[in-house]
């Protein structure tokens, strides 16, 4: 909950950064230089100290192109052509529909169990998009057009948590380079091909800065905390990172919105509130398996021997016996079983 957390605080606040920052530079140069910043942090966490998990490999080249496409290419520069129309506070609070899309997909592709708080909290925040994009429809054409925008990078975002999911046991550093670096290619072509003007040495800075902070270490936190809780509850908690925004839009001189925005906050706000306070335990079962992802020995899921003694989060192959156990539990690698 704290990594997912984290990594909320750091994306959130790149919103009105970026806002201010990238103002005049195209959607497709601010996402390229957006992961190219985070390609760089995963070189500079690497040469830091290695990652726990598994090794990328060839037959993780079609989820991590995926996740590209749809996390490093489509999401940001839908994000930056939203927020340069709507700004930052609208942007930011409708990028808690991400938290409503990662539900659904969670629920669509992993079978993760949705408990009655859970689908209470996604009908409140999606009440929350609609009170937003409703009052962004009474104004000009480019604001709906800008609220439509974000929605839509918060479907692409959700669509990449979902799929990096099974990347989660995989090594960070190598996930969050290898997405940086397709995320910059396809989105440095975007930028070519449609003749965006090259921003100033500020800018680029500026937004290599944004990149390292609020994608490459806020994506390497949620992946790990992706590891224990699962994609849905680690979506509940980072839906904390669209008010994180909004604070520091505001705080940066940012004060737009009114009645609506302020009815739309307050629904996100319990919706945020409602998913990250359901609690789900029972009786369940274990399958006999074998297989290899960044592990603890304090977890209650592995009590398998070493000849040394080994502390912390390490990885290698290890074999699970069937067994049957109780206790409150998160859709992890090892709780995907299905409920009545």
């Amino acid at each position: 909950m704290l990594l997912a957390l984290l990594a909320a605080i750091l994306f959130g606040l790149t919103v009105p950064a970026v806002e201010r920052i990238g103002a005049g530079v195209g959607p497709f140069s601010t996402a390229a230089l957006l992961y190219l910043g985070a390609g760089l942090a995963a070189v500079c966490f690497w040469l830091a100290r290695p990652g726990g998990g598994g090794r990328l490999g060839g037959r993780h080249i079609p989820r991590l192109l995926a996740v590209s496409i749809f996390g490093a290419a489509l999401a940001p520069a839908l994000l930056v052509f939203g927020i340069h129309r709507v700004g930052a506070t609208t942007t930011s609070l409708l990028l808690n529909l991400e938290v409503v899309f990662t539900v659904l997909l969670a629920r669509a592709v992993y079978c993760e169990h949705l408990g009655r708080r859970v689908v209470m909290a996604a009908t409140v925040m999606v009440f929350g998009g609609a009170v937003l994009v409703f009052d962004s429809a009474r104004g000009w054409s480019w604001q709906a057009a800008g609220s439509l925008a974000v929605a839509a990078a918060a479907l692409c975002w959700a669509v990449d948590n979902t799929l990096s999911c099974a990347l989660s046991g995989n090594d960070p550093h190598e996930v969050v380079a290898a997405k940086g670096v397709l995320g910059c290619v396809l989105t440095g072509a975007g930028a070519f091909l449609s003749a965006e003007r090259v921003p100033g040495q500020w800018q680029a800075l500026g937004l290599l800065a944004c990149g390292m902070t609020g994608y490459g270490l806020s994506l390497k936190l949620y992946l790990l905390a992706q590891r224990r809780i699962g994609a849905a509850r680690t979506g509940s908690v980072f839906g904390t990172a669209p008010f994180i925004g909004v604070a520091a839009a505001w705080a940066m001189g940012g004060r737009q919105g009114g009645v609506w925005t302020a009815a739309a906050a307050a629904l996100f706000a319990v919706g945020i509130v409602l998913h990250s306070t359901e609690r789900h335990e029972h009786e369940h079962s274990h399958d006999a398996l074998d297989h290899e992802h960044a592990h603890r020995h304090d977890d209650g899921h592995h009590g398998h021997g070493h000849e040394h003694a080994v502390g912390g989060d390490h990885t290698h192959l290890h074999s699970h016996a069937a067994f049957l156990h109780a206790h409150t539990h998160a859709p992890d690698c090892h709780h995907l079983h299905r409920h009545p």
